[in-house]
């Protein structure tokens, strides 16, 4: 069973350059991972969010004697939102900030993957924040889109 869904997910992604699995909305990108995450940096703080961290997740593995394919994730967000949600539904904290990664898979492909905003309103049962949590999702979707294009 574990193979058919392997295998599902890698013909969700031959097929659609974009797709959501999970909560997770997943678009490959049409530049290498540190252009991309560059890309993305940029269009959030366009936006007004704050980057919180950026995590070499390649350069930690090659400082341990391993290696892994490039991958970087960012943590990012916007306190004043953020704080609306998690007063709606305190656990959306272990969510919070956002986080978007961006890798490279085993095929030379680059990928840029978030959650979205209506998974963890899902996730967290978050009440009354649909206006903010439509917003954000809208936004993301847009930033991303013009980050891989």
């Amino acid at each position: 069973m574990k193979k058919f869904w392997l295998g599902a997910f890698g013909v969700l992604f031959a097929i659609n350059a974009s797709a959501a699995v999970n909560g997770l909305a997943v678009k490959e990108s049409k530049y290498g991972v540190n252009r991309t995450m560059e890309r993305l940096e940029k269009a959030l703080q366009a936006k007004g969010m704050t980057l919180f961290a950026l995590i070499n997740h390649s350069a930690e593995a090659e400082k341990v004697g391993m290696k892994m394919r490039p991958t970087q994730l960012l943590i990012f967000g916007n306190p004043k939102g953020g704080t609306r949600l998690m007063n709606a539904a305190p656990t959306v904290a272990i969510d919070l900030p956002m986080k978007a990664i961006v890798w490279q898979g085993p095929k030379g492909h680059v990928w840029l993957a978030y959650n979205t905003m209506e998974y963890l309103k899902t996730r967290h049962d978050i009440k009354g924040m649909g206006q903010l949590i439509g917003k954000l999702d809208g936004m993301l979707d847009t930033v991303t889109n013009q980050v891989v294009n």
